[in-house]
């Protein structure tokens, strides 16, 4: 009998097996597809591969502001596709490599319980004394009448050999935009549609107003507070129809859409007592434990926003867990990214969520455009924002437009984990110039005497 089966072997399920191991545990991993889950395989690897090319190629064609005349000759999509599908077997290889230096043994094929305390593996049963559960999620298209022809999904356009000439995207989240992004550096023309006011909706405001702008500017038509009517074939691809203030009609080639879903369906859920909530999400307290105490979880298949840095902090706080541990596991340091131009990277509450709080806060505030470093390399839109406190000053938020956004977050996240109020953050020394100097800057601006900005 294994001590700990993890059941999945993505981002979490991968963590979740090697910090067990790494506590004496005798583990098992099950995975029916490939190690590495969809963030490796179909999700955030060969994206980010797909937009460090879409950067460099954005590069290019700016080079001229700066003083450079670069031509391009053509875009080789088989040495792209080599490239990302290089990136993505790297990184599988070494977690196999990995999982077996840490003892792990990894059992290939479907699992599903059969009880609280087995699983079934295409017919062998494999008992254990807990479980974790890391099975991710899924992007399903929703049913909708003539969308079926006019779908493209995500992992056709990370395999595309051609771009398509224009492409309608329903929704505004992480994953859409960054395709937007990604479609529009390569000359496709992006209709972005969503039903909220910004994109980016469960982002702070001014992140999803910012972010919006720059998509705009770079010629992506957005079209808000919309809702898809009607898809239909036509000559040139197809025809749909847009509901909002002012109705639009946009022909296009192909149609992005989908939902994301928990994996919770077909693994014998039921035989456990553990509890799904109504879109299908398995629940887990605090400690990533569900209704069965010896049967935890992770990442994408409890729900939320969820990234898979998100999945691998939680699979090591349920690891320890399982093996006698009992600390809860801190949802309010997940960070949040998005890599489009300029990148969008959070972490805790956005000013509105603290206002529905009726908390008492303080905005600190920092734009680009008088950042040293920014003004160097000619990347000044974006601005850095926190959220703090007013009387003990502590950070319940940061929110960050710009380049590098995504690094310099883990300022931010290190703040709040250490508890560091705004003033001690602006005490703080960065070298110079850097683009790090800005979240200094903010907290400087959230205690009233921002340096480099007028006064208010």
């Amino acid at each position: 009998m294994h001590d700990v089966i993890v059941v999945g072997g993505g981002a979490g399920g991968y963590a979740a097996a090697i910090r067990s191991a790494q506590l004496g545990a005798n583990v098992a991993l099950v995975e029916e597809a490939q190690i590495g889950g969809i963030c490796v395989n179909q999700g955030c690897i060969p994206t980010k591969a797909w937009l460090k090319i879409a950067e460099t190629l954005r590069r290019i064609k700016q080079a001229e502001a700066v003083g450079i005349n670069a031509a391009i000759k053509n875009v080789d999509f088989a040495a792209i596709l080599e490239h990302k599908n290089s990136c993505c077997e790297k990184i599988r290889l070494g977690m196999e490599g990995l999982l077996a230096n840490n003892g792990v043994e990894v059992v290939k094929g479907h699992a599903a319980f059969k009880n609280p305390g087995e699983i079934d593996v295409d017919g062998r049963l494999w008992p254990a004394q807990n479980f974790i559960i890391a099975t991710g999620g899924r992007t399903q298209a929703p049913e909708f009448k003539g969308l079926e022809d006019a779908l493209i999904t995500t992992d056709e356009i990370l395999d595309m050999q051609e771009v398509p000439y224009s492409v309608l995207i329903i929704g505004a989240g992480t994953i859409e935009v960054e395709m937007a992004t990604l479609l529009n550096c390569f000359g496709c023309k992006v209709y972005l549609s969503t039903e909220d006011r910004l994109i980016l909706p469960h982002e702070d405001h001014d992140s999803g107003q910012r972010l919006g702008m720059a998509l705009a500017e770079d010629g992506i038509e957005l079209i808000t507070r919309s809702q898809l009517e009607s898809i239909t074939s036509s000559k040139n691809g197809f025809v749909c129809e847009l509901r909002n203030k002012k109705n639009r009609t946009v022909e296009v080639d192909r149609v992005l859409a989908g939902t994301r879903k928990a994996n919770s369906e077909n693994i014998g859920l039921e035989q456990t007592g553990v509890r799904v909530n109504d879109e299908g999400n398995i629940v887990v307290d605090d400690y990533l434990q569900t209704t069965n105490r010896n049967i935890f979880a992770i990442g994408d298949v409890t729900g939320g926003t969820m990234q898979s840095h998100a999945a691998s902090a939680m699979a090591v706080k349920a690891a320890e867990n399982a093996l006698g541990e009992k600390t809860k596991f801190r949802f309010d340091l997940i960070p949040r990214g998005t890599w489009t131009f300029p990148e969008v990277a959070s972490v805790g509450l956005t000013e509105q969520e603290a206002e529905n709080q009726d908390l008492d806060i303080d905005v600190g505030y920092f734009p680009y455009s008088i950042n040293g470093y920014a003004i160097a390399r000619n990347e000044t839109f974006g601005a850095v924002k926190i959220i703090a406190d007013s009387e003990y000053r502590i950070i319940y938020g940061a929110h960050i437009v710009g380049p590098h956004a995504t690094e310099l977050i883990g300022e931010a996240v290190l703040a709040m984990q250490l508890e560091y109020t705004t003033e001690e953050l602006a005490a703080g020394i960065r070298i110079h110039p850097t683009f790090s100097e800005a979240v200094v800057d903010a907290a400087r601006d959230a205690e009233k005497w921002a340096l480099y900005l007028p006064k208010k």
